[in-house]
């Protein structure tokens, strides 16, 4: 494991937005080319990333939290937690470019935003992710996450032809975490 260190940066200027807008569309093609090969599946990226990054109320303060991951003076990945309803929250765009992947990214970045999802009085925390990310899985389940059925506020709902849904519905693993909300 490397001795540099990871960090993370809330996106709040004009140049983390540049940085966060490229990582997101390259996260989003990436996941997007393995739903087309392995589910047969797709979706609007382009629509998704402009909603990531133009929409306040979506992954920006108060309700939310946008970060890049920086290693190594690098911008190497970003995660977001949006509010779903007062106390769910969900994690979404978890993306750690390959090369950076096991020095510990990833588990840095879910805890902050667990850690921000208590601060934020959220109870219960929700993701999706395709099947095909199995090593995600295995991050999430190593922080409290388990299986779940598929939840109707689902992020995939906006942007999935409605024919396709059950489709996706079968290509995705949901998932859901219990928050201990710590007393101040």
């Amino acid at each position: 494991m490397s001795t540099q260190a990871v960090t993370l940066i809330p996106v709040e200027t004009l140049d983390h937005r540049v940085a966060a807008e490229t990582l997101d569309s390259e996260y989003l093609r990436w996941v997007g080319s393995i739903a087309q090969a392995e589910y047969g599946l797709s979706f609007d990226v382009d629509a998704m990333v402009r909603s990531d990054i133009d929409d306040p109320t979506k992954f920006y303060p108060p309700n939310g939290r946008f970060y890049l991951i920086q290693y190594s003076g690098s911008f190497v990945g970003i995660g977001c937690l949006k509010r779903l309803a007062p106390e769910i929250g969900e994690v979404q765009r978890m993306y750690v470019q390959q090369h950076v992947r096991g020095v510990g990214a990833g588990r840095a970045l879910v805890e902050q935003l667990m850690a921000d999802a208590r601060s934020l009085g959220l109870r219960t925390l929700r993701l999706e992710s395709l099947r095909a990310l199995t090593a995600a899985h295995s991050l999430y389940r190593s922080v409290g996450f388990a299986e779940i059925q598929p939840y109707a506020t689902n992020s995939m709902g906006a942007y999935q032809e409605a024919t396709k849904l059950g489709q996706y519905q079968q290509s995705a693993v949901f998932m859901e975490a219990h928050l201990d909300i710590k007393a101040h």
